[in-house]
């Protein structure tokens, strides 16, 4: 090994592992300790919310209107039934109101808590304690009744659309038992058997071959 040689291999070992090791540890730390960020992928307006900023009870509710909401979006735009909402699809009244309420006012809301949370030098305890003045509630209050007020429309929505889909099964049900077991038809077919029974006793009615000698001139 000549001189070169080890000083290359002095400098990857002394140089580049330390610094690389130094660099991964200090990656995997900030990783550790970096708080947990909450995302909706039904609602990406609302981006990336440190866990600990929402209560328990707004994480519950914000979980519900998303998991709902993206239900209710291709229930309500997807309908030409194809696997996915474009332009080819038709607008909707409900589905606009739907994407409304996910885009525009959840995002709102929450971020109008969060200033308020973020009021407090202390623990955020204001939002959750203080109420709103000139009012009986506090700001965690007022936000989780603009989300139970948003769940409960979601919650209407979604049965209206179970029940519709179910008058459709019924429909489709009702016509198959019209089409395969309509007792018009069957009476009808069984005139016709009936007709051929009794053509077949006219043209023999003894039930054996007519023999040539029976056939008196």
């Amino acid at each position: 090994m000549n001189q070169l040689t080890a000083m290359f291999v002095m400098f990857i070992l002394y140089g580049v592992l330390p610094a690389a090791g130094l660099y991964l540890g200090y990656r995997g730390i900030k990783k550790v300790t970096a708080p947990k960020m909450l995302e909706y992928k039904a609602m990406p307006q609302l981006g990336y919310i440190p866990e600990k900023s929402l209560p328990v009870e707004v994480k519950t509710a914000l979980d519900q209107i998303n998991d709902k909401g993206e239900k209710l979006r291709v229930i309500y735009g997807d309908t030409n039934n194809d696997g996915k909402i474009d332009d080819k699809d038709t607008v909707n009244e409900t589905y606009v109101m739907i994407q409304n309420l996910m885009d525009r006012h959840v995002p709102l809301a929450v971020a109008d808590y969060r200033r308020l949370h973020d009021l407090d030098v202390g623990n955020g305890a204001l939002a959750d304690t203080t109420k709103i003045k000139h009012s009986d509630v506090t700001g965690k209050e007022a936000l989780l009744e603009v989300l139970r007020t948003i769940n409960t429309q979601f919650d209407d929505l979604l049965n209206a659309s179970y029940h519709q889909d179910g008058q459709k099964l019924l429909a489709t049900n009702r016509y198959l038992q019209q089409r395969f077991n309509n007792p018009t038809n069957n009476s009808r077919l069984q005139q016709i058997d009936n007709s051929a029974v009794e053509v077949q006793a006219i043209e023999n009615p003894a039930g054996r071959e007519t023999d040539v000698e029976d056939i008196k001139l």
